[in-house]
């Protein structure tokens, strides 16, 4: 004890404890973590000089609250990275202070519980020592102290200039730079802006981005002989798993996490060059089913935007294969009503669809998504089974959700695996191929085209474009080239199984056929992980970043492992590459004002007896929805119990960037079906509003309707019309019928 107390009382302790905790506790955690990156080290050099130079020798009680503050947006910043694969942005900064950040974004608790106890024993440490010396004045810093932190932030932003690094942001950066430089590059556009005075910017070509080409050479002479369709979108996959496609782009990722996919895929045509466009899975499956890009930033999906539209969805492969005499089938592990797949679905033309209550058996594994992988599969052969028994061809299109986290697997493979990740990729790849060997074995294989893709990239560690790297394995009755040359993505794949079929392709559809040949390269892009990707077509690859600045390459191809780095730029040339993303985004609605959406309708929902999750236990598909700046949003809600002798327990909570929002919702109000709960409710969007999630939660005994959830976003001078509430309510009645 005497050690200690002689310790803490040396006249230098304040200052080292403080330097342990804002820099060597920091870097010790980086280097625990695995972001091995020497800018990730020189950033954390750089704001942890800053902090000593600016804390000490002040009071403790000024000092402690940055402290505090500072303690706490470093553990939530890395438990996002943890939870969804990026840093925070300015946009949802002001959630990394809310105590529910970690409960909400990791399923209810740390994903390194140690990161907590290492930074408050760093805290408690810098206390001890500031009130062991609270009688003695701190020996004062070098006079130039105050140059340290100057001379690591030129050093950062010189290397990032003349050694660009394209690892993932949070290798490179602490939060709080990161925010500085975002900062500092707004501002610097803002002035660019204002030299340029009143003058635009010149509007970005678009036809590369949005045409249907189908100029290229057809692979087959005469129309696919496939009879059926069967597409399985596999959650989160990334492409770098198929060893075909490693082999192909020459890939340094080596880790073998599904080798029977991997053999299956010796057997089709696989396009190793296959870009995923955005994360979530319902943009996903928007672009794949859709032939369109969905929204290349946070605003509200285009599937959700469809629900307003009665041509655009007729031109959505579902709704084109009915068309041609096949019936339509949508079948997912997980339960519907989340971003309003339950009504997005039959809208762009599968004619039943069903979730995770289709399913009577028991589960192999308790999931909070839905159905594991094995359970999922053997239902879906089901399935097929009774779909062979119509004298009609069929669609069908199957999601997983097993490989969505938090990951789950058996023990056996927990203990075959280092991480519950690979565990779970490892049952997925088990399960698949059980699948489709049992297909093999019925012969169904032999009349059905079959697309294995996935929704979205969960990404993989050091491994650059990992979140934009999808796979396309097609297996069909007739022979096609193992490896497809070229540049694809998901917004091909509906022109794709047209073509194979020989059927007239609808001109509202974008993209190119996998089933031909092109001389020629095609553009690109994709938002994924905080970037935005460009390729032109003609060997340039841009990549533009949070700072508003833009990298170019010299690669023929959109993924691959390195390439020739050109240089960089920002200003009006990256703005112009922004400018084709926002073009993309409004490819189907020229605003997000004035948009009206109903998620209500007469179907009788059984309630839980508790709500144990806020994601999978939502009654409403209202998710990631845009409401611009200075606008009002306006919810109206009607909702009663079925039966007279049962009560249900209604909350509504709002979420942005998947944060909680305080409003003054209605909490576990008790609803009836003689007393239902109706209630009209507004709030003003001073600024703008991303990925904003409403979540309906209920409980009780027995089932509730909700007739009526109708989500409107007018400009705040619109809102005083007299006529307002009744134009809502036609418009609301129309949808629902």
């Amino acid at each position: 004890m005497n050690m200690v107390y002689r310790a803490l009382t040396h006249p230098f302790a304040a200052i080292v404890a403080l330097s342990g905790c804002v820099l060597f506790v920091p870097m010790g955690l980086r280097l625990l973590l695995g972001w091995s990156d020497p800018l990730g080290y020189l950033s954390d050099m750089a704001i942890g000089s800053l902090l000593i130079v600016l804390l000490h020798r002040r009071p403790w009680w000024l000092a402690l609250p940055v402290l505090l503050a500072w303690c706490a947006l470093t553990l939530a910043s890395i438990e996002l990275v943890n939870a969804v694969g990026r840093m925070p942005t300015p946009a949802d900064i002001q959630y990394l202070v809310d105590p529910q950040f970690v409960e909400n974004s990791t399923s209810g608790g740390f994903a390194h519980p140690w990161l907590a106890a290492i930074l408050l024993t760093g805290l408690t440490l810098w206390l001890a020592s500031r009130w062991a010396n609270r009688s003695r004045q701190a020996p004062p810093l070098p006079r130039h102290a105050w140059a340290i932190p100057m001379v690591f932030f030129l050093a950062h932003g010189t290397a990032q200039t003349w050694r660009p690094s394209e690892t993932d942001q949070w290798n490179l950066f602490n939060l709080p730079h990161q925010l500085m430089t975002a900062g500092v590059a707004a501002g610097q556009e803002h002035f660019e802006q204002w030299l340029a005075g009143d003058t635009p910017d010149q509007a970005p070509p678009m036809q590369g981005l949005v045409r249907l080409d189908l100029d290229g050479q057809k692979l087959l002479t005469e129309p696919g002989s496939a009879r059926n369709v069967l597409i399985i979108a596999l959650e989160g996959i990334p492409g770098a798993y198929l060893e075909t496609n490693r082999q192909a782009l020459k890939s340094s990722y080596q880790e073998n996490l599904m080798p029977r996919l991997s053999t299956w895929a010796e057997r089709g045509m696989n396009t190793p060059d296959y870009v995923l466009h955005s994360h979530q899975t319902i943009r996903g499956l928007y672009a794949m089913l859709c032939g369109d890009y969905d929204k290349l930033d946070d605003g509200t999906p285009k599937g959700v935007e469809m629900l307003n539209q009665r041509q655009r969805n007729q031109a959505c492969l579902p709704a084109q294969l009915r068309k041609h005499g096949f019936s339509t089938h949508f079948l997912q592990g997980a339960g519907l009503r989340f971003m309003a797949k339950d009504r997005i679905m039959p809208h762009i033309g599968f004619d039943t669809t069903l979730g995770m209550e289709w399913f009577t058996r028991p589960a192999y594994l308790e999931f909070p998504w839905g159905k594991d992988d094995k359970t999922f599969f053997e239902g879906a052969l089901d399935y097929v089974g009774q779909l062979q028994q119509a004298d009609t061809p069929w669609m069908l299109t199957l999601l997983t959700v097993g490989t969505h986290q938090p990951y789950s697997a058996p023990d056996d493979y927990l203990e075959r695996y280092d991480t519950a990740k690979q565990a779970a990729v490892g049952y997925l790849d088990d399960a698949l191929d059980s699948f489709l060997t049992s297909l093999e074995h019925q012969g169904i294989l032999e009349n059905t085209l079959v697309v294995i893709t996935s929704d979205e990239s969960h990404g993989i560690d050091d491994v650059r474009l990992a979140s934009s790297w999808g796979f396309n394995l097609t297996l069909a009755p007739e022979p096609l080239p193992r490896i497809r040359q070229g540049v694809h993505g998901h917004v091909d794949l509906s022109a794709s199984i047209l073509d194979y079929f020989g059927y007239a392709v609808p001109t509202s559809l974008s993209g190119r056929s996998l089933f031909r040949d092109y001389a020629a390269g095609r553009e690109i892009m994709s938002f994924t992980n905080g970037k935005l990707r460009y390729h032109d077509g003609k060997g340039i690859f841009t990549e533009c970043d949070f700072q508003q600045r833009c990298r170019y390459y010299a690669r023929e191809g959109f993924i691959a492992d390195r390439a020739t780095y050109l240089g960089q730029y920002s200003g009006q040339r990256a703005r112009l590459i922004s400018a084709r993303a926002t073009a993309l985004d409004q490819t189907l609605l020229g605003s997000s004002v004035n948009q009206h959406y109903q998620f209500g309708s007469a179907e009788k929902i059984t309630l839980p007896a508790q709500v144990s999750n806020d994601w999978t236990d939502n009654l409403i598909g209202a998710q990631y929805l845009e409401m611009p700046k200075g606008t009002r949003t306006r919810v109206s809600l009607t909702i009663r119990a079925v039966e007279n002798d049962h009560a249900a327990y209604i909350s509504l909570k709002a979420k942005e960037f998947e944060q909680d929002v305080t409003m003054d919702l209605p909490t576990d109000v008790t609803v009836t079906a003689d007393q239902p709960l109706v209630m009209d409710i507004h709030f003003d969007n001073p600024q703008p509003r991303k990925a904003f999630s409403f979540h309906l939660l209920g409980h009780g005994t027995g089932a509730i309707e909700i007739s009526d959830f109708s989500v409107v976003t007018e400009l705040l001078e619109q809102t005083d019309q007299p006529e307002y509430l009744d134009d809502m309510q036609d418009d609301s009645e129309a949808q629902s019928s």
